[in-house]
């Protein structure tokens, strides 16, 4: 256990994502938490940068989860003082210029795949931290950029018939066994690729347990 997950062994973590990715994220930081969905629309989220957009979507979905949980203004709750955190994340994939979210259908994802044997995959993700003890929150941008060697139709077609892809920004799965032997550089570390960058996670929480 870091010694951060033992600082906040008091503390009430909500991970506010439904990304199985994250879940073992956070359990490898050494923390214990409760999982919430926001059941947004993100398409219904639009913003002109990857970096607006994926800081955009953490927000709505605390929102979301705010309004559900009501901790802020539920006097019933009764934490004994203790910190309450929330945790939302996002994540999109840029090619070439473009903002890449989930695949829609097979060709859609089998497109995406295939071109990223011919350039990089750049990954931008946000994390967001509201203490809802307190109200204190702040909010990060993490990238990384992923390089590949060429992806076999084959490997493509199999991945489809999976259907993870479908649920990754981009269709992107630098972790899958069948994908990780054909990414020939990456930088940045895996756990951002993946959607919840331990190092920018820990600094910001971190921010909202000061006083």
């Amino acid at each position: 256990m870091s010694e951060l997950a033992k600082m906040t062994t008091n503390a009430k973590i909500i991970l506010g994502s439904s990304s199985a990715a994250r879940h073992a994220i956070l359990k490898e930081m050494g923390f214990t938490f409760t999982v919430m969905s926001a059941d947004i629309d993100e398409k219904a989220i639009r913003r002109d940068t990857a970096e607006d957009l994926v800081m955009a979507l953490a927000e709505a979905k605390a929102e979301a989860i705010m309004t559900k949980i009501r901790v802020l203004n539920d006097k019933e709750n009764d934490h004994n003082g203790e910190p309450v955190l929330l945790i939302t994340a996002d994540q999109v994939v840029v090619y070439e210029g473009t903002i890449r979210e989930k695949p829609v259908d097979e060709k859609e994802a089998r497109g995406f795949i295939k071109d990223y044997s011919k350039a990089p995959a750049s990954t931008v993700g946000s994390v967001l931290i509201i203490n809802l003890t307190t109200g204190k929150r702040k909010g990060g941008i993490d990238k990384t950029e992923i390089y590949f060697h060429p992806i076999p139709d084959e490997l493509i077609s199999s991945l489809i018939e999976e259907g993870e892809v479908f649920y990754c920004a981009g269709g992107l799965m630098v972790e899958h066994p069948l994908v990780s032997p054909f990414v020939s550089a990456m930088v940045g570390s895996i756990d951002s690729v993946m959607g919840l960058p331990k190092d920018l996670t820990l600094s910001l929480i971190q921010d909202v347990l000061k006083e």
